[in-house]
């Protein structure tokens, strides 16, 4: 069992290694959170906190989870289906149905354990596992609030492609198929280093320097998070639109928080125009799309906290 985290773990909380399996069979490995002083006779509030796309549950989901076990919920952080210590094969296969479905499989688990009220059960998904904690949320009326946190909706590439670039990247994609056929090998291409560099490459645009220099770089760096996913999974993404039913999580609420400097700020934006009320968009200044990842001094953890408290009795 990997005990690399990115972050120090508080004096004031458990944190115990657990497996369960989604509604496919597939074991997911999560890291339950909870505080020391918690009285295991009593019934809490529980959050299930889903890493960003391509992330790790050591990584920004344990720095929520740790904040906010201490705050009064027990937290569930987990490794996504394909990825880190979870099951699922072939490796770093990316799917909307099934990255959906781990927000539930967390439900599912948080919802039988004796110390958890299953009437009282959130959900925070960071980057990509924004998009998926809203599709989760849309059909799972157990999820009673979902926040978003520099929020990426992933089956949304497909909208910066002209026709024709989307009918050769389908091209593409599709002669790979026969290539890992062929091979009895997905193609899977990392973004980032084995071990962590001591600066961001040269002639990266913006935004893949934003993710070096965390995933890449001493900050945010994990052996089971070095990027990317399986070539052909861009093909699901590009097919099943993650957000079409957002409406149909109210009248329970979201809560979207971006960065003014993210520069994914439109996704955070675009759901919150699409969602129906009740819902609220925080924009925390001077603050990037990473930052949110794992900066406690950013965060709202407060406001989060409140979020949550309020909407789930």
């Amino acid at each position: 069992m990997s005990e690399t985290y990115t972050f120090a773990l508080s004096e004031n909380v458990n944190r115990e290694h657990v497996f369960y399996k989604n509604r496919y069979g597939i074991t997911l490995a999560g890291d339950l959170y909870t505080a020391k002083d918690m009285d295991k006779n009593q019934k809490y509030p529980a959050l299930v906190v889903g890493p960003p796309y391509a992330g790790t549950k050591e990584q920004g989901p344990g720095v929520y989870a740790n904040e906010l076990a201490q705050r009064g919920f027990v937290v569930l952080a987990f490794d996504p289906a394909f990825m880190g210590e979870s099951g699922g094969e072939p490796r770093h296969v990316s799917s909307p149905d099934i990255f959906a479905e781990n927000f539930s499989a967390g439900v599912d688990y948080l919802g039988c354990l004796s110390f958890v009220d299953r009437e009282k059960i959130g959900a925070i998904g960071i980057c990509g596992s924004g998009g998926f904690s809203l599709a989760a949320a849309a059909i799972d009326t157990r999820i009673k609030a979902v926040v978003t946190a520099s929020m990426m909706d992933m089956s949304a590439m497909r909208n910066t492609m002209t026709p024709e670039q989307l009918q050769e990247t389908k091209k593409q994609l599709n002669e790979q198929r026969w290539k890992d056929f062929e091979t009895d090998t997905a193609e899977w291409i990392p973004s980032f280093p084995e071990t962590p560099a001591e600066s961001i490459p040269d002639g990266l645009d913006p935004m893949s320097a934003e993710f070096f220099s965390f995933y890449g770089m001493k900050r945010g760096h994990h052996p089971n998070a070095r990027g990317n996913f399986t070539t052909t999974s861009n093909l699901a993404m590009m097919n099943y639109p993650l957000l079409t039913y957002i409406k149909e999580i109210s009248p329970r609420p979201i809560m979207a928080i971006v960065g003014t400097d993210a520069m994914s700020k439109g996704f955070s934006m675009a759901i919150y125009e699409s969602a129906a009320e009740p819902k609220t968009l925080i924009e925390v200044p001077n603050c990037n799309h990473v930052d949110l990842y794992d900066d406690i001094t950013k965060i709202p953890f407060d406001k989060i906290e409140s979020f949550f408290k309020e909407n789930l009795k």
